[in-house]
């Protein structure tokens, strides 16, 4: 039920999307990088999130989707570098390896690696959003203490996993 739960979010985000233009494109990560992500998050699943309804916790994301699809194009750049960097520095912390399937997880983090390295590519547009830089690791800090304060149980990475893999679908 959860997984088709997420499955109608990610249509409906998806679908809510505005179309870019061929040469748009090519300022963003392909989307191909993102679904390879957003697939390996969702195989990532361990504990079945049912399990975990006691768990959930708002992490107040402090974007919605129209705020994320109207920034600037080096604005998008810098938000999606800041995400994907702070994604891949939670799973790649040494708790993360105790949770989660190790190759599963090398996979994640060398597609996460993949597509830092192609927006890196575009060094001028990854420093152009100064307030993005203190609010990207904030929202990641609650979720580092909320980890902390959960005794890094399989609930609470089932919880965090989730979050991200929802929050992956709107970059």
């Amino acid at each position: 039920m959860a997984q088709i739960s997420l499955w109608l979010v990610a249509g409906v985000t998806l679908c809510s999307i505005p179309a870019a233009s061929l040469e748009e494109d090519v300022l963003y990560v392909h989307r191909g990088d993102n679904l390879r992500i957003f697939n390996l998050l969702r195989q990532l699943q361990r504990t079945p999130p049912h399990l975990c309804l006691g768990d959930r916790n708002d992490f107040k994301f402090p974007w919605n989707l129209q705020t994320i699809t109207q920034m600037k194009k080096t604005q998008h750049t810098c938000f999606q570098h800041l995400m994907l960097l702070q994604i891949f520095h939670l799973f790649g912390a040494q708790r993360s390896l105790a949770a989660w399937d190790h190759t599963l997880l090398s996979q994640l983090l060398s597609s996460l690696h993949h597509s830092l390295e192609h927006l890196e590519q575009r060094e001028g547009e990854i420093q152009a959003c100064p307030n993005l830089g203190i609010l990207v690791p904030k929202y990641f800090q609650s979720i580092h203490n909320y980890l902390r304060q959960k005794k890094y149980s399989s609930c609470a990475w089932e919880v965090v996993r989730v979050e991200v893999t929802v929050r992956l679908l709107i970059l």
